[in-house]
């Protein structure tokens, strides 16, 4: 109750929250951005990375987002009060204190994860640094605590989980959790339209 009261009382002017979707790469996010979208937010990209095999949908991607860790000035922040801004798990914590945060943090199958971010750089051909999968599962674990304690401990921040297969097996449920997490004023069934089963590919059978 006091964590509540000291979460109001520190947010007076700051103006309407800063939607942020984050997760660890390829755990939905673009869907919860493409659903937020079509119930009626409006969301803050720059269109600079264009739909492709990997995201036919898109990405609604910020670009000048990806680099907030070695920002000083980000004030730039500000233009998405009121709207929606996608934002990985690993730069959440380089949020400013000059907005209030929801949070929607996209989990899944740590395994779908693996598997799929490892098909985007086959694909892409790029020559990153292979840590090993039981390595780079270790650090997503971390990367979840971490966000998850940011989530409890900072007072600007109010964090939900949305499971990304949950999403999709019954995107009715998703769209209502998320709506009544925002406040109630999107439209829920034109959340739901917009997710579409046949993007779940690389299906794991254990949860992450």
């Amino acid at each position: 109750m006091l964590g509540a009261l000291w979460r109001r009382l520190t947010r007076a002017g700051r103006g309407e929250p800063i939607v942020v979707v984050s997760g660890l790469p390829r755990s939905g996010t673009s869907m919860m951005m493409r659903m937020l979208e079509a119930g009626g937010l409006a969301i803050l990209a720059d269109g600079e990375r264009s739909a492709d095999i990997d995201n036919p949908k898109g990405y609604f991607e910020l670009e000048r987002i990806k680099h907030l860790e070695h920002e000083t000035d980000k004030s730039y922040l500000r233009a998405a009060r009121g709207k929606a801004v996608k934002v990985i798990s690993f730069l959440i914590k380089e949020l400013p204190d000059e907005n209030d945060y929801r949070v929607l943090f996209m989990r899944r199958d740590l395994d779908e994860v693996l598997t799929s971010q490892q098909k985007m750089i086959d694909r892409l051909a790029r020559p990153d640094a292979d840590a090993g999968a039981d390595a780079m599962k270790e650090a997503f674990r971390n990367d979840i605590a971490r966000v998850r304690v940011l989530g409890r401990s900072r007072p600007n921040f109010e964090l939900i989980e949305i499971r990304y297969q949950d999403a999709v097996a019954d995107p009715a449920a998703a769209s209502r959790a998320v709506n009544e997490f925002l406040g109630g004023q999107l439209d829920e069934a034109a959340m739901r339209a917009a997710v579409e089963e046949s993007l779940y590919r690389n299906r794991g059978s254990s949860a992450g």
